[in-house]
């Protein structure tokens, strides 16, 4: 099974499993080992990795990405550095086909970038970047932001969030709540939909999260690829799947969402969306892969929302790394064919 389903028929071409809210096939919190970890890949499409992923998987596990999370130190000291001297967060190689500009709103710059020929697009996408909350927006970022532009007629807005630990969850979940109210109650005719990837799929659910709670109305969907949901990390830890990640590791993500935490316990919403609830939410698109992680944070977000009444897609893949609807594969084409599906309706 491949991708978990609720109130809407997906594409033939990933199958949709629909657990039951009363009775979910994930493991309960008691459990671990093989069983709790068969559980949630039970989940997953049932195809294997495609030679490109599997190629792609072997270099990322040869370069050195995995040390900048491999301890606490290690991420104290990039937040340091960028403390020090900030990363830029200006677009690149966008082209000239997009027109970006630059407003500040609540002290944090705003991009605005579409197309900038043609009519005015009727969709408006809040992008919300990962990097663990203390990694600015990257050249990466900035190619999927092009690519959601051309290929869906978007406009996208972009906001640099302040990193952590200067930017904390205390403040940056707020402003993001309130940047996309006013992009809602501006749009007019136009939909709303929030894309995240990582860290910034995590706040986008926890800015929707407070939207809900302000009795503001809702986005008209959420994109959540890859995202970070429970800065606890348990179901990673007692499912030991730090070892089949390629990217990241347990001491250094712990470490950057507990600079993002500030004064506030990591089990708190801002902090671990996963935490809140899901009741009145938009409907969700979630991408995750098996060599991630955070994957099953992310299945036990579908089996929530589901629960609560939210339509809900998962999209899971086999042998996927964080973030692969990024990545020059058949599994990242699909995927992001998948997200120009959702920006489509």
């Amino acid at each position: 099974m491949n991708t978990t389903t609720t109130g809407t028929t997906p594409p033939k071409t990933t199958p949709s499993p629909t657990p039951s809210p009363t009775a979910s096939p994930t493991p309960s919190p008691t459990q671990h080992g093989a069983h709790a970890l068969a559980s949630y890949e039970a989940l997953a499409h049932p195809a294997g990795p495609s030679w490109q992923s599997r190629c792609i998987n072997a270099l990322l596990a040869m370069l050195p990405i995995k040390q900048r999370t491999a301890s606490a130190a290690a991420v104290q000291d990039y937040a340091r550095k960028m403390a020090r001297r900030p990363a830029s967060h200006r677009p690149s190689g966008l082209g000239r086909d997009i027109k970006v500009s630059l407003t500040i709103e609540h002290g944090w710059p705003i991009y605005e970038a579409r197309p900038a020929t043609g009519p005015a697009p009727g969709h408006d996408v809040l992008f919300f970047h990962g990097g663990g909350y203390v990694k600015e927006l990257v050249p990466a970022h900035w190619r999927f932001i092009a690519y959601l532009i051309r290929e869906a007629g978007v406009r996208c807005i972009v906001p640099a969030y302040p990193l952590a630990p200067r930017g904390t969850a205390k403040e940056v979940v707020p402003v993001a709540g309130a940047l996309l109210g006013k992009l809602i109650d501006e749009a007019g005719p136009r939909k709303v939909t929030v894309v995240g990837n990582s860290a910034g799929a995590g706040l986008g659910l926890a800015a929707a999260q407070r939207l809900r709670d302000r009795g503001h109305r809702q986005p008209d969907g959420l994109v959540l690829v890859s995202p970070g949901l429970d800065a606890s990390l348990r179901r990673a830890r007692e499912l030991g799947l730090a070892a089949s990640d390629p990217i990241q590791d347990l001491p250094g993500i712990r470490e950057a969402a507990r600079l993002y935490a500030g004064d506030l316990d990591i089990g708190h919403r801002y902090v671990s969306p996963l935490n809140g609830e899901m009741d009145g939410l938009a409907p969700m698109t979630v991408f995750a892969g098996t060599r991630d992680l955070l994957y099953p944070d992310s299945v036990e977000l579908a089996l929530k929302a589901r629960a609560a009444g939210v339509p809900v897609e998962l999209h899971l893949r086999r042998g996927q790394p964080h973030n692969y609807a990024g990545l020059p594969t058949p599994e990242g084409r699909e995927a992001r064919e998948a997200i120009l599906r959702v920006l489509a309706r």
